[in-house]
């Protein structure tokens, strides 16, 4: 299947503004993510609708695309980026993978299992992990999953799911295994522009997950189980991380 890696890069960001532009170590973020996606992937552009990342994007060789303001979601930013590029490239693309604009740390290695485990019949894939930490399990901001026995998401909550009664919430995950989300998705190409079309749905609501609105309307979401831990910058201090790990690896590659 032909996939096509696109990075949905905004500039505003309520607690980092800029963000996808942040230096580390002279070259800006989105720089590290699209390099590393390009480890994975032969096809990988950069979708925003800000000038500023555009030409970044451009002064540095990268490919990119002007989107849409309006849009609410990576999602959304998503399906007019693969249109727009589809359109002047004359290519056409079987998948398209989401990738996040703030782990410029991603190791390709997982972007890699989640191309290579997309089946003919899947829809869309995501990837998860077993989560140990107690206070992960219990911290709204990491999502949590539960899946099928073959491996289909089931749903996704800020709530540790599923609740164990009558056991004290600090040994949970001896009596269970639980498993919380990475925020990377493949789509089939058709699926991903029938999902924007699809109006918001109670459970989306109610857990601000967009996620939940496939599954709403019957779109099953393949998961798979990997091994790894991401780091997302949503601050200074996390940015800060992020450039002492690459000090400290010498060549920038993933620790």
């Amino acid at each position: 299947m032909k996939a096509l890696g696109i990075i949905p890069a905004r500039y505003g960001s309520t607690r980092f503004p800029g963000k996808p532009l942040a230096d580390i170590l002279g070259k800006p973020m989105i720089w590290h993510v699209y390099t590393r996606a390009r480890q994975a992937l032969e096809n990988v552009i950069i979708a925003t609708d800000d000038e500023r990342i555009f030409s970044k994007a451009q002064d540095l060789g990268l490919q990119a695309v002007m989107t849409g303001s309006h849009h609410r979601s990576g999602t959304e930013r998503c399906k007019e980026a693969l249109e727009i590029y589809e359109q002047e490239t004359g290519q056409a693309f079987d998948l398209v993978v989401n990738i996040q604009g703030d782990e410029p740390l991603i190791d390709p290695a997982i972007i890699s299992t989640l191309t290579e485990g997309f089946c003919a019949d899947t829809q869309i894939a995501t990837l998860i992990r077993q989560e140990n930490d107690w206070e992960n399990l219990f911290n709204p901001n990491v999502v949590k999953v539960i899946i099928t026995q073959d491996n289909k998401a089931i749903y996704f909550s800020r709530t540790a799911i599923p609740f164990l009664r009558d056991i004290d919430k600090r040994h949970w995950t001896e009596y269970h295994t639980f498993f919380t989300h990475i925020g990377i998705y493949a789509y089939r190409s058709d699926i991903l522009r029938k999902i924007v079309g699809l109006n918001p749905t109670p459970l989306e609501q109610a857990e601000k997950l967009e996620q939940l609105r496939w599954i709403e309307n019957g779109y099953t979401i393949k998961t798979n189980i990997v091994d790894y831990i991401g780091i997302g910058v949503d601050t200074i201090n996390d940015l800060d991380r992020v450039i002492s790990i690459l000090k400290s690896s010498g060549n920038g590659q993933f620790q």
